[in-house]
């Protein structure tokens, strides 16, 4: 394991609220060197004890309570304010932390990645065994994400960088690996002939506040839909790999994202709904709606296709929107009706189908939606009614965060749960169709009042029950 980070963005606020809590906890748990040492890289002019004050006061109170960690973690850090800008300056600051082998991680705006990267080489930091880690986004279209990956490669090989998305460190996001692969009843009817269709949303009640200026440049299709709901996507429709291992997942997860069908402007008003939230209510609180002169989106509803020989004809819904009712990431998979209908009621047309409901956040649970007698009168055997199966997770010790998982494989050199060039490419080449459909066929965003599920055209995305506050039910 690796023993010095070298951390980009170190006065940002996913350092702040992720960033340092999770190196905290690492080290309190002892699950680090003991040699382990930060170097901080920031914008803001500080030296190394005036950083660390600056820290311990945003720690929040849960982690200035570990006052002993907290001493720990901070007596390891050294800051430097460095603009990633100027090779040169990075090289006099930062080359003294080449005699160990390191882990660089960018946690900057994609437009800072390259020249971080040519930084970084002249100070010999890319050199092999040292590793680089990158936040999403990758670019801005394919085209950036290209000219990025390019750049990498020329600094150091495939192997040694990895490319975080957040949402594959979260425990219920890898739990579809072992639903999918674990479990013969499950992959048994995973295929187009058994399954109606996909839904997954991700929705969340925070708003855009205090990321107007990022948020105007990427919205929902490029903040959400690229990354996290691509990679649910794909976890979700891959092909079985041939063995859990790093090369071997992300292979079939590929060939998932080079399979979705392009949208083209003839599709776009079909299958996509774009929004932007007004004034509304989230949560009991009155709050504004976000403003801004382009037409940025912070709601969008899409229908994807997957054109291959598992998932032919089967819509995959993708909705994710700000200042929702209520914070959920879930996967609904609805399977087709039976064949033929042999009971009195509810008629065929009004009998609900199989679902499997698989909610990763904020509570996991899985739920399979089936239909019984049970619950119908004794006398009524003919008469069926829906059944819930409920596997509810039971209360288990607190999780670590994604964040501390990831870092721990980036400094172990694990790349299971990163993301690969190609995949960052096949993406990006989709999500490009998508805006490209919109501005072809000229799809604005409509409004919706915040704390809604968006807007009245997106109703159809939606699957008939959502989960949170129990307002929206089909």
């Amino acid at each position: 394991m690796h023993d010095t980070l070298l951390l980009f963005g170190a006065t940002g606020d996913l350092a702040q609220r992720y960033l340092f809590p999770s190196l905290l906890h690492l080290l309190r748990d002892r699950l680090l060197p003991a040699s382990f040492r930060v170097v901080a890289i920031g914008r803001s002019e500080h030296d190394d004890d005036g950083f660390r004050t600056w820290l311990r006061e945003r720690m929040d109170d849960g982690e200035r309570g570990d006052n002993a960690a907290l001493d720990d973690l901070l007596q390891r850090i050294v800051y430097h304010s460095i603009d990633l800008n100027d090779a040169d300056a990075m090289k006099a600051a930062l080359s003294r932390y080449a005699d160990r082998a390191a882990v660089s991680y960018l946690s900057t705006p994609p437009d800072l990645f390259a020249p971080a990267c040519l930084g970084l080489k002249a100070a010999g930091l890319l050199e092999d065994p040292s590793r680089l880690v990158l936040e999403k986004p990758i670019g801005h279209d394919l085209a950036s994400a290209r000219a990025i990956n390019a750049t990498l490669r020329a600094s150091l090989d495939e192997s040694r960088i990895f490319r975080i998305d957040h949402y594959l460190g979260k425990a219920p996001v890898q739990n579809l690996l072992a639903l999918r692969f674990g479990n013969t009843l499950l992959e048994a009817v995973w295929e187009r002939r058994w399954i109606e269709s996909v839904d997954i949303i991700v929705a969340e009640t925070a708003g855009v506040d205090g990321r107007e200026g990022y948020y105007a440049g990427y919205g929902a299709l490029r903040d959400m839909v690229q990354n996290h709901m691509l990679q649910l996507l794909a976890l979700i429709a891959m092909e079985p790999p041939s063995e859990i291992d790093a090369d071997s997942i992300r292979d079939e997860k590929r060939k998932v994202l080079r399979a979705l069908r392009p949208m083209t402007a003839a599709d776009a008003a079909r299958d996509s709904v774009r929004g932007r939230y007004g004034d509304g209510v989230v949560d009991g609180v009155a709050v504004k709606g976000f403003q801004h002169e382009s037409d940025v989106g912070t709601f969008v509803a899409l229908r994807a296709w997957i054109d291959n020989w598992r998932w032919s004809g089967v819509p995959f819904r993708l909705v994710t929107g700000k200042r929702m009712p209520a914070r959920a990431t879930e996967v609904v998979v609805s399977f087709r009706p039976v064949s033929h209908w042999l009971f009195d009621r509810p008629s065929a047309e009004r009998a609900p189908p199989n679902r499997m409901r698989m909610r990763l956040q904020p509570q996991e649970t899985i739920e399979l939606g089936l239909m019984g007698s049970l619950a119908a009168p004794e006398w009524g055997a003919t008469e069926l009614q829906p059944m819930s199966l409920d596997l509810t997770m039971s209360p288990t010790p607190k999780r670590r965060i994604a964040y501390e998982r990831l870092m721990i494989d980036a400094l172990k050199g694990d790349q299971t749960l990163f993301v690969r060039d190609d995949e960052v490419e096949a993406a990006w080449r989709w999500i490009d169709s998508v805006s490209d459909a919109w501005r072809e066929a000229g799809v604005g965003t409509q409004p919706y009042p915040a704390g809604s599920w968006g807007p009245p055209a997106a109703a159809p995305f939606l699957p008939t029950t959502l989960s949170g506050n129990g307002k929206r039910k089909g």
